[in-house]
């Protein structure tokens, strides 16, 4: 599916030193710790990079796990190109997931506006619901964090 950018110097600090990057280890057990459905997800830490690898329920818990690895101090890239996701239907192809990095000054409401349009504000809670669990309050974002934005459903 691809390479995804995160903010190297922002995020959750697993490891010991400010300089080292996390281990494989410690992002595995983040990687857990979300209860997200990806027992079945090999995870590696390759310098600031993090390879994950295996197999997930669903486009949701596919970029989930993305998110939860890649807001981590000292990770600046995450590689999803081998993790597959189980209930695709056949012949079509992976959906693009949709990023937004947070930058100073954003909240849920502006966020919303900015993907599904002015005047849209009211479903920030979808981001923050498809930001759960690793979002815990919709009030505190940070600059350089990465967040899901999910599809808004027709009609």
């Amino acid at each position: 599916m691809g390479i995804f950018d995160f903010v190297k110097a922002v995020g959750n600090k697993l490891g010991l030193g400010d300089d080292e990057p996390p281990s494989t280890e410690a992002v595995k057990k983040e990687l857990e710790s979300h209860r997200l459905g990806t027992d079945k997800v090999d995870v590696a830490v390759q310098g600031d990079k993090v390879v994950l690898k295996g197999e997930v329920e669903d486009q949701s818990v596919f970029e989930k796990a993305i998110v939860a690895v890649g807001n981590t101090l000292g990770i600046a890239k995450v590689d999803a190109d081998e993790l597959k996701v189980k209930q695709q239907a056949a012949g079509a192809p992976a959906k693009e997931p949709v990023f937004h990095t947070v930058q100073k000054g954003d909240n849920l409401w502006k966020i919303a506006e900015k993907h599904y349009g002015k005047g849209k504000g009211t479903k920030h809670t979808l981001i923050f619901e498809a930001n759960k669990p690793m979002l815990k309050d919709p009030d505190k974002i940070y600059p350089g964090q990465v967040l899901r934005i999910p599809e808004l459903a027709e009609g």
